[in-house]
């Protein structure tokens, strides 16, 4: 083992990996519908309970009511994130009306018009009024659908005490915070090359129900009488049905250097949009959108990771990122597990930590225009086609065929688990990683293989596939398994929240239109 752990260092040019290095800070961000107890989307507002949706730092609402979030704090310990996550579900559940449930699918339930998917409520402060009208200006865009598709995001950042050694390493002579920020862009890059890789082997919405695509147009085939899929699909959810934007994809975002990002996403936030522009920004005296730019603000850029930086009240992410740099990366490309109750498990995680590791670590070279579009057509042919044995793909304007490449990238995916296995102890990372390796194998072990295969065997529905996890992992949750003091905690946390959202709304100073007119111009 201590030889194969040097081989290791030795791939990345390292000549130590200390054992504190490994304290990977890992968050996750999981959303949720409400459904009723017979899988309708749940019309009512946010539950009373669950506290100010603006300022609970653990539950909080996406785009609709019903769709909410979860936020675990970043902890260095997989067991720990885990268990704040589930005491999060148990304690929603808890305080859910009507019997309600969570839905387990990213791709959404049953459906009526989309008229009657409520747009989340946070207030009157002006900064909840521009979270509103946020989401208002997306629904006008793209339509209530594709905003209450669910996902999971995963924050990673490596612990302080790894980045001066790192440094020094890497003989960087710059400041500490560039040469941070020029790693997570580093290992951004090589993550947008890889990423169509972990759409493979995580995704799990092949298929969606008909209710969905009612009055849009789509490729979809016949899966039965309620529900549409594709016979290789892998995740529907980043497809042209899920997070997807016409007008964002001629959109170059350049990772070279954090200036660049900064400048492309900025300008994108000022420039007209013909389209959106015909909507306007006011109907009379009501807005519908904050501007009638490309991005209203930066989070309206669709992509599968981002750079990111804690911000403080009223500070904007690109401002925090250019004064600061980087702190974090978020992983915005995870179906939720419909098999795992809380949407992810500990041997995912471990995989994630693999990839990002490896990501960062690996050589990385600079992306040009061609290769970011190549990295969108890969992204695109995994996401319709991913199971195909026969599927092709490009790396560097070669043909590549899927199988191999994912081969050589577990190959090289080797050494970082060996690293976080060695600093660890145990193999719980060589487990993780040849676990995904059997998928490449077999992709009906893939989690939108299986869910085909049970359908089909089941001769279930993608509605009553759905229905019948979301029922399982409802019985796991309700079982009692809260404790008092995590219980407490959470009431606390709910009725500050409240507070605090009482707080911020006594301490306007502005009238709307002066806060949205002063938010633009940034």
């Amino acid at each position: 083992m201590a030889k194969q752990f040097v081989e290791c260092l030795q791939r990345y040019k390292l000549p130590e990996f200390s054992a504190e290095w490994g304290a990977i800070k890992r968050g996750i961000e999981k959303e949720n519908l409400r459904v009723s107890p017979e899988g309708h989307i749940s019309l009512t507002s946010h539950p009373r309970a669950l506290g100010s949706a603006l300022t609970n730092p653990y539950i909080t609402t996406d785009f609709s009511e019903a769709l909410l979030e979860f936020i675990t704090p970043a902890s260095p310990d997989i067991a720990e994130c885990l268990k704040v996550l589930e005491n999060i579900h148990r304690f929603t559940l808890q305080n859910l009306e009507n019997d309600e449930m969570f839905w387990v699918s990213s791709m959404p339930s049953l459906l009526n018009a989309e008229a009657d998917i409520p747009i989340a409520q946070y207030g009157v402060s002006n900064i909840g009024k521009l979270k509103t009208l946020y989401r208002q200006g997306l629904n006008h865009r793209y339509g209530n659908l594709m905003q209450i598709v669910a996902g999971l995001h995963y924050n990673f950042s490596m612990p302080e005490c790894f980045w001066e050694p790192y440094q020094a390493m890497c003989k960087h002579q710059g400041k500490l915070q560039h040469f941070r920020t020029e790693k997570y862009l580093h290992l951004i890059r090589n993550f947008h090359r890889y990423s169509w890789l972990l759409i493979y082997l995580f995704g799990a919405s092949p298929a969606a129900c008909k209710s969905f695509v009612d009055g849009r147009e789509h490729s979809l085939k016949k899966f039965d009488e309620y529900s549409l899929y594709l016979p290789y699909a892998t995740c529907l959810r980043m497809s042209s049905l899920g997070y997807k934007s016409d007008a964002q994809k001629s959109l170059f975002v350049c990772y070279n250097e954090l200036e660049t990002y900064v400048n492309c996403l900025h300008k994108a936030m000022h420039t007209p949009y013909p389209k959106y522009e015909a909507i306007g920004q006011k109907e009379e005296d009501n807005y519908l959108q904050m501007n009638t730019s490309l991005l209203q603000l930066e989070n309206e850029f669709y992509s599968t990771i981002r750079p990111k930086r804690n911000v403080k009240s009223g500070e904007r992410p690109l401002q925090a990122l250019t004064d600061n740099g980087i702190e974090y990366v978020e992983v915005r490309a995870l179906d939720l597990n419909p098999y795992a109750p809380l949407g992810i498990d500990a041997e995912q995680i471990r995989f994630l930590d693999i990839f990002l590791l490896h990501c960062l670590l690996a050589e990385s070279a600079l992306c040009n225009e061609r290769e970011f579009f190549e990295v969108a057509s890969n992204l695109t042919k995994v996401v319709e086609h991913g199971r195909d044995p026969q599927l092709v793909l490009n790396l560097e304007s070669s043909p590549i065929s899927k199988k191999d490449w994912a081969n050589q990238l577990m190959d090289d995916f080797v050494h970082s688990a060996t690293i976080l296995d060695h600093i660890n102890g145990g193999d719980m990372y060589t487990h993780s990683l040849n676990n995904q390796i059997r998928k490449i194998e077999n992709p009906e072990l893939t989690p939108s293989g299986r869910m085909i295969s049970e359908m089909k065997e089941g001769q279930l529905s993608f509605f009553e596939f759905s229905m019948q996890q979301s029922r399982i992992h409802r019985n796991f949750l309700s079982d009692g398994g809260l404790d008092k003091e995590a219980n407490r905690h959470m009431q606390e946390t709910s009725m500050y929240s409240t507070e605090k959202q009482k707080r911020i709304e006594s301490a306007d100073t502005l009238n709307f239109d002066e806060f949205l007119e002063q938010w633009n111009k940034f």
